[in-house]
């Protein structure tokens, strides 16, 4: 496709390219027989990713911190999408105990699962730790969703094997996880607030994003179930992730200059593209379910 193709949306073989939208990548597509859950649809991408499968027929599940804020979120997605299934459960990503109380109320109350969209996050916020005592950005970006995906693992292995339709786990990770280089990871230091930046904290919760899902893939393969994990870069698109950032003024005035190339919500245009991420093997980290 080449930089200018890229720039400037120009489709690459497989007809679509950065300026495609995800109403014209799942033209024709109906998802129907599929329950997805989508982290963070209350804003953002997370919110055009559940209208896009609302309208192609999907059963959504919007978790929010408040049943309020998402049954705004509902009655605004429902008025766009006249007849979809939405529903809306309350969960806070930061708060393991409230992820444990989303998890068992999907489990008893959902028959099946087929996708997870991991696609919460918050970017660059002043220091603060969660609930259980865990930097804000990493409690909130992987720690959460790391929890998530692991008490629903049972549902979407059973729901595959039921259907017979291939379940699904995507994760929203950054092209910014390049900024960490794995020290990070050392638990002595994630709290420690005088050594606390916060755009590097963000790419460690982003690397940590892509570990978790290279090894969740790793043992579906060798498991051989019909469970796939990937992860994605989304691009540079303006939405409210980048509060913080810009109220820094040497960032505020870096992203003025690149804003331009910036992609919105709808139309993935411009800068960059979804792309799937790889990482070194030498880049790993031990994930246990049994520590959470």
């Amino acid at each position: 496709m080449g930089l200018w193709g890229l720039l400037w949306g120009l489709p690459g073989p497989s007809g679509f390219g950065s300026a495609s939208t995800a109403e014209e990548v799942t033209s024709g597509i109906d998802a129907s027989h599929l329950t997805v859950i989508v982290t963070g649809a209350t804003n953002g991408i997370g919110m055009e990713t559940a209208r896009v499968l609302a309208l192609r027929g999907a059963k959504v599940i919007i978790p929010a911190r408040t049943l309020e804020n998402g049954m705004k979120v509902k009655e605004r997605l429902a008025d766009e999408v006249p007849g979809s299934r939405l529903h809306v459960m309350e969960m806070d990503l930061s708060s393991l105990d409230s992820v444990r109380r989303f998890a068992r109320s999907f489990n008893s109350s959902h028959e099946h699962l087929n996708v997870l969209i991991n696609n919460a996050g918050i970017m660059a916020c002043p220091f603060q730790l969660s609930k259980d005592g865990i930097e804000l950005q990493f409690a909130t970006n992987h720690v959460g969703h790391f929890l998530l995906t692991n008490l629903l693992l049972d549902k979407m292995e059973s729901t595959a094997k039921e259907t017979g339709v291939q379940g699904r786990i995507v994760t929203v990770a950054s092209s910014a996880h390049i900024r960490s280089d794995g020290s990070g990871f050392d638990l002595s230091k994630l709290n420690d607030k005088s050594k606390y930046n916060g755009c590097n904290a963000y790419a460690v919760t982003k690397l940590a994003n892509i570990l978790h899902a290279n090894e969740l893939s790793r043992r579906f393969q060798e498991r051989g179930c019909n469970l796939t994990s990937n992860s994605l870069h989304p691009g540079l698109i303006e939405t409210s992730i980048i509060r913080y950032v810009e109220s820094s003024r040497i960032w505020a005035s870096l992203f003025n200059v690149i804003r331009p190339f910036a992609k919105d919500v709808p139309q993935k245009k411009y800068y960059s593209r979804w792309h799937s991420m790889s990482i070194s093997p030498k880049k790993t980290i031990s994930m246990t379910v049994e520590k959470l």
